[in-house]
């Protein structure tokens, strides 16, 4: 199986407040940086398909701003509700550039 990578943003540029909202190859993509590294993840809620790119991100979850569900950013696990974990998506930084899988 081949992996396509897509380029993102210069890590230079990545926004201060540590997540960036995209669509990359037809998905909502989050990408976040937490005290543990990059990770991105589907930016859709399992529950209602909220965008959880809108909610906050606290020590390694993010929130879904609709009922309040917390998936960890590095897992995509549910771990604050009864909700299907996200998907997650590879991240890596190549000459600088934030790159998703």
């Amino acid at each position: 199986m081949s992996e396509t990578w897509h380029p993102l943003i210069p890590e230079a540029e990545f926004p201060a407040e540590g997540k960036l909202a995209t669509k990359i190859g037809g998905w909502h993509v989050l990408v976040a940086k937490t005290d543990d590294g990059l990770f991105a993840v589907n930016d859709r809620c399992t529950h209602q398909a909220a965008l959880v790119s809108t909610g906050r991100i606290r020590r390694g979850a993010v929130m879904c701003p609709l009922h309040g569900a917390r998936f960890e950013m590095a897992s995509g696990r549910c771990i604050g509700g009864a909700y299907k974990d996200l998907r997650t998506f590879p991240v890596r930084v190549e000459a600088g550039q934030i790159e998703v899988c």
